[in-house]
Formats: C-alpha cells, structure tokens, sequence
C-alpha cells in the first residue's frame, strides 16, 4: 500500500496558489481516475485510488486539513491508521529553488525550508520518504517568499504550471504501478 499526500492549505482561498500545487495533482489524480468525492478523515480529505487491473499497491490519495505547516500531524495519523512506514510515503509539494515548471523526484532528504516537509519529517522522526517536488520558482527582488507561495500562478505562468501538474501526475502513477527508481530515471531528467 502507497500513502500519496498533496500539501496545501485547506480552504478556496489558497485553492489556486503556489503553495496548493501538492493539493492539484492529487486532485488531478483523482479526476483522473474518476475519483467525484473525497471522504473526511484522519484530519485530511482522503480517497482510495483505484487499481488498474490489478496493478500495482493499493494508493491512498490525501489532502492534509491542518494548514501546510502542520501536515505532518495528519500524515503521522495516517501512516499509523494503514500501518504504513515511510517509506510507503510519497509527498507532494512546491519548492522555491526549482524553476517554475520543474518536476523533481527525491528518495528521501532535508526539507530544504519548506515546512510543511519540516512539520513532516519532525512528525515522523526521519527523512526517509519520497517526494515530488514542483518548481515555483524564486518570487521577484522585493517579494516576501512566504507571501509569494500564497499567490496564484499569474496568466503567463498558468501554462507551465499545468503542464508540470500533469508530469507530476504521470510521475506519481508510474511510481506507484513502477517503482520509484523507474520514475526518478523518467522525470527527474
């Protein structure tokens, strides 16, 4: 069994900004396996994602509710709940040194400040788990980092944002049905 997690902050005033890009490609995910609903719990939107024939672990998609710095309390509360290790973790989120557009697979490391990694590892008590990282890229000369994470993508960025929703969507299928190293070698070029 996969736990694949979106970070994002709850609520239809972050829906489309930087920060909520873990959120989309778990909701692109589901849309894409015809997935209409999430349920409530374990403190986050959860939803069981559906074989292909029989292929691969069973996924689990969810969307923390407890605001991207405490993700972790939801996902400790959810690798406990399925009796998963981390290692059955793969998390989604945005990241500030990649350029807008980028997706990068890791096996495991720091948070690089990101704190909803950091609220995740310090839940779990190791940086063993996955992660897809998507590249928002560094806010403008002047911008606050913090406030910039909070914006929507502007028009002549909504293009590659979609597009890298769409890799990453593609990267944690082949992942999950996979493995890990395939995906790495397929999308992290």
């Amino acid at each position: 069994m996969k736990l694949v997690v979106g970070l994002g902050n709850p609520g239809p005033l972050y829906s489309r900004t930087r920060h909520n890009l873990g959120f989309m490609v778990v909701d692109d995910l589901a849309a894409e396996a015809g997935i209409r609903r999430f349920r409530r719990a374990l403190n986050a939107l959860v939803a069981d994602y559906p074989r292909s024939q029989g292929e691969g672990d069973r996924v689990i998609l969810l969307k923390p509710q407890t605001f991207m710095n405490l993700s972790g309390q939801s996902i400790g509360v959810a690798l406990r709940h399925y009796r998963l290790a981390p290692t059955d973790l793969m998390v989604i989120h945005d990241d500030l040194d990649l350029e807008l557009g980028r997706v990068r697979l890791r096996a495991a490391g720091s948070s690089g400040g990101h704190r909803g990694v950091e609220s995740v590892i310090a839940s779990l008590g190791t940086r063993d788990f996955f992660r897809v990282r998507l590249g928002v890229g560094r806010p403008p000369e002047g911008v606050d980092p913090a406030n910039y994470v909070l914006q929507p993508f502007r028009p002549e960025e909504s293009d590659a944002a979609a597009s890298m929703i769409s890799r990453a969507s593609e990267a944690v299928r082949m992942a999950c049905v996979q493995g890990w190293e395939p995906a790495m070698r397929r999308y992290s070029g």
